[in-house]
């Protein structure tokens, strides 16, 4: 089920001790370890191609759905496990789904975000329609925002839903879609001209079926994954499609990547544990200079610069989601931070770590090579490391003129 990053050596066991941390409960502990015991169990190396991935992922979600941790990303009410949306949970997924399978995490993760706004702000009907196939893996979702001319600046959008009376006609494109061309249903985003910039933009609930959505294009990318061009041309779709209000759009996104963006965290968190191990690996297996390679002083600095990288990261991340769940506030500086240094430390590890491996960490299908490609994107997608800092910047500033210490 999984991209071929190598077979697992007896030596791969985590540190699973900041499950400790007061941030979890007993709950959370059990989830973890059960979730370990499958990924170890079901998740095989299998090599995905840019061919092969888009039946690949439609697999891994049938599969996760069957399994029950899809129950995760919607609420109890529509099939889900928890009352509302338990973020530490889903961070521990994913952290331990990336550790294993990067693929694997995005398809849980998306079945996530593109449901994430229906569960915040859907109809009864809109819920009943599409959580509960969420959930069982019957039905992918997606999420689409990013367009070709506005990137990080999403509120900049072309795209445009015009109000016919009956129904609504959607011109534009949306492009870097994941689950682009496999979805059943995609979450999208389009100007409905209530106010200027962001304050007139509307959120919509499309099926992957819909005349006028087209797939203009599948994009290859470093690590295959399912993405894609959208285009919308003369896309009729009804008044009942609306998610939320009119004009609230970009207020629900924001508040959908709130939720998920320690998440995309987690996952870098994952791939930097999977780096560390078989940092830890190389280095006590491989004989250099008439010794073992970490016994050399340098290395030893390398491994434990990685191991306060991942902890530092563990804690904003867990920091944040502990916020959202238990604060039960809005934590946007809180998932700026976690997303941030998470996926950037991660970077850091996985390329000391292919440092490590010498001409191994470079030849194409060893694990850390593929956690190099793997690990790139995230410092991106769901807001670029750039964005992140500018959201933190803005909340520290507006907390100084509110004389709010936070």
């Amino acid at each position: 089920m999984t991209r071929n990053m190598g077979q697992r050596r007896s030596s791969d066991l985590p540190d699973r001790t900041f499950l400790d941390w007061p941030f979890f409960d007993d709950a959370h502990r059990k989830l973890a370890a059960s979730l370990e015991d499958w990924c170890r169990r079901k998740l095989k190396p299998v090599a995905h191609t840019d061919e092969t991935v888009y039946a690949d992922c439609r697999d891994i979600v049938a599969e996760l759905g069957a399994a029950g941790w899809l129950k995760h990303v919607v609420p109890h009410a529509f099939g889900g496990q928890n009352d509302t949306l338990d973020v530490r949970s889903l961070c521990l997924l994913r952290e331990t789904l990336a550790r294993h399978d990067p693929i694997a995490d995005f398809c849980f993760a998306m079945q996530g975000l593109g449901s994430g706004a229906i569960t915040l702000a859907g109809t009864p009907e809109q819920k009943r329609k599409w959580l509960r196939k969420v959930a069982s893996g019957e039905a992918i979702a997606a999420f689409a925002m990013t367009e070709p001319r506005s990137g990080s600046d999403v509120a900049n959008m072309d795209a445009r839903a015009e109000d016919m009376g009956d129904d609504y006609r959607i011109n534009g494109e949306k492009t870097f879609i994941s689950n682009g061309g496999i979805a059943d249903y995609y979450t999208i985003f389009a100007r409905t001209g209530e106010a200027a910039g962001a304050k007139g933009i509307s959120a919509f609930i499309v099926e992957g079926t819909t005349p006028g959505l087209e797939i203009a294009e599948r994009i290859p990318t470093m690590t295959p994954h399912p993405l894609a061009r959208l285009r919308f041309n003369a896309m009729r779709v009804p008044k009942s499609a609306l998610l939320g209000t009119p004009g609230g759009g970009f207020a629900l996104a924001m508040s959908t990547l709130d939720i998920f963006r320690p998440t995309v965290g987690a996952a870098a968190l994952g791939m930097a544990r999977r780096a560390l191990d078989e940092a830890l690996a190389r280095a006590t297996s491989r004989e250099l200079f008439g010794g073992r390679l970490c016994d050399m002083p340098v290395v030893q600095a390398e491994l434990a610069d990685m191991a306060l990288e991942i902890d530092r990261s563990a804690l904003l991340v867990y920091r944040a989601a502990w916020t959202h769940d238990v604060q039960k506030r809005r934590a946007s500086r809180e998932a700026a931070m976690a997303k941030l240094e998470a996926t950037e430390c991660a970077q850091r590890v996985i390329d000391r770590a292919l440092q490590m491996h010498g001409g191994q960490g470079v030849v194409r299908g060893t694990p850390v090579e593929g956690l190099y490609r793997e690990i790139r994107a995230l410092r991106i997608y769901e807001g670029a490391s750039a964005v992140q800092r500018v959201v933190i910047a803005r909340q520290l500033l507006d907390a100084y003129a509110r004389g709010d210490a936070r």
